[in-house]
């Protein structure tokens, strides 16, 4: 049965104020991939019991709907996320739409147990990496980004493994690759990487 447009509209309105008043937000609503746009290979997410499946060539899910209007400065994510044996993935903040390629505004925070690669689950992509493995594929777990001011904190069920504070790594002209503001996005990395995502979740705390 479709939902009366007022009751539709209310929904929309109740997520926003949600999401205004510091309170956890879902960006995934469970049924499809509504208020994301893909990238480039769009056959790489599908979703499948209620479960964002990423398995294709490479391409990005960035979140394009309506909460914060799609433009987060300081916020927390929580990301409920299963990898496969030898799958790569990643979870991008600060970011925006882009067609092609691997985003290049913003950062990653990498998502990866058993992949070659050796930068692994919580690292702040190629800035301040992790090497030590906190999980193990076909495992659920939590990974959980607060990004507040030049910081960035990444817990991984509920344990802190990461504490990033680009005021004092970085110096100079920082490009793109830094913290301003922006969307979230997944990441399909390559055809041999299996990744599900049933949750993504925001609190915006500005």
């Amino acid at each position: 049965m479709k939902k009366p447009i007022s009751l539709l509209i209310f929904l929309l309105i109740s997520q926003l104020s949600f999401a205004q008043s510091g309170e956890w937000i879902e960006l995934f609503n469970g049924e499809n991939l509504e208020g994301w746009k893909i990238s480039e290979n769009p056959d790489s997410f599908s979703v499948e019991d209620g479960v964002i499946k990423v398995a294709g060539p490479r391409a990005h899910a960035f979140y394009e709907g309506p909460v914060g209007n799609h433009d987060f400065k300081n916020f927390e994510l929580l990301v409920e996320v299963k990898t496969m044996p030898k799958a790569n993935s990643g979870i991008f903040i600060h970011t925006q739409y882009q067609e092609n390629g691997w985003p290049n505004v913003g950062y990653e925070i990498q998502v990866n147990q058993s992949h070659s690669d050796w930068r692994k689950t919580g690292s702040v992509y190629s800035f301040q990496d992790v090497r030590e493995v906190y999980v193990e594929d076909g495992e659920w777990y939590t990974e959980h980004v607060i990004v507040k001011g030049d910081q960035i904190t990444v817990k991984i069920n509920g344990e802190t493994i990461n504490e990033y504070d680009e005021s004092e790594v970085r110096n100079g002209d920082l490009g793109t690759k830094k913290l301003s503001s922006g969307t979230v996005a997944l990441q399909a990395h390559d055809p041999e990487s299996v990744i599900y995502y049933r949750s993504v979740k925001i609190k915006i705390l500005d």
